[in-house]
């Protein structure tokens, strides 16, 4: 079979999910049921494993590469943003595990039709539930100069984000930029020369930023922080694996307001708030891939893993 996806930080998801019998985890980005498959091999034989994806093919990858434990998973096509709602109609109360890991799948990058890369030529989609119905081709299409440049700079920390907007600005007024090779043609010849011959290719960050503002991920990455520690029992762990900096800092300001709720000014003798806190962060720092995993899968280079355990 080939890969649909290679999980990243398998071991490290692995040491820190907790393995009671009967454990139910959440695999809130299933894709290609790698993670998936580990957390059943390694948990215990009356464990359940829900996975939600809004991808219908890493859904489809999933169920062939679960088979053989078909009795202990629920696969839903969905946002793990409606966790909570997932697992009401499921009637289950608490779990304890829930991964995330927010990285876009390999099959994704390299099947040209979803038009996420632009190693090769396709559509300017970039939707991961195709149901929905804006595209990446209507953002670049749509959107006035100022709020593409806004959207770059916000989603993609894209310094040089006013004069690729207005060289997309430029382009429109000529003819459609149909394809991801397009774009990312137009947006190499818009940043500086020195970002041309870099390790990095220069759309990068623009496609980052089409791809997050056309599947609201912040929204759902926000949505599922505020949610998902409720959705735990005492002991449980939410883990979370993030590739960019503005995932990575949500995460870590949630979970830290998790473990410190506290808003009194600085000063007071005790607190006066009287927030509780709900859990405590296992990962001061979070851990990245070693250098063999990165020789071996070199997209694993940016992943950063956080813990917070919920008390």
């Amino acid at each position: 079979m080939s890969v649909f996806h290679e999980p990243v930080l398998v071991e490290e998801v692995l040491s820190f999910l907790p393995r009671p019998e009967g454990a139910v985890y959440v695999d809130g980005t299933v894709g290609g049921g790698g993670h998936a498959l580990r957390i059943l091999e390694e948990s215990s034989p009356d464990a359940r494993l829900i996975g939600i994806d809004r991808d219908d093919e890493a859904l489809g990858e999933t169920e062939k590469r679960l088979r053989t434990f078909r009795g202990r998973v629920v696969l839903i096509r969905g946002d793990f943003a409606d966790m909570e709602t997932v697992l009401r109609d499921l009637g289950i109360g608490k779990v304890d595990g829930i991964l995330l890991d927010l990285g876009v799948s390999s099959h994704q990058l390299e099947h040209a039709g979803r038009g996420f890369g632009f190693s090769q030529r396709g559509p300017l989609d970039m939707r991961m539930d195709r149901r929905e119905e804006q595209t990446a081709f209507d953002l670049v299409h749509g959107l006035s100069e100022e709020d593409l440049r806004d959207l770059l700079y916000r989603y993609g920390e894209e310094g040089e984000a006013r004069g690729i907007a207005r060289a997309i600005m430029a382009r429109r007024r000529e003819s459609a930029i149909e394809s991801t090779s397009d774009l990312a043609a137009i947006v190499s010849g818009a940043v500086s020369p020195r970002r041309r011959h870099g390790k990095r290719h220069p759309a990068t960050k623009t496609f980052q930023a089409l791809r997050i503002a056309v599947n609201r991920e912040l929204d759902s990455l926000r949505k599922a922080l505020d949610g998902g520690s409720r959705l735990l029992n005492r002991g449980g762990r939410f883990l979370v694996i993030s590739y960019h900096s503005l995932e990575d800092r949500m995460v870590k300001e949630s979970f830290r307001l998790l473990e410190n709720p506290c808003v009194c000014p600085p000063g007071l003798p005790r607190c006066a708030c009287g927030r509780q806190k709900q859990g405590v962060v296992l990962t001061k720092k979070p851990l990245m891939p070693r250098e063999e995993e990165v020789r071996r899968n070199p997209r694993a280079r940016s992943a950063r893993l956080r813990v917070m355990e919920r008390i």
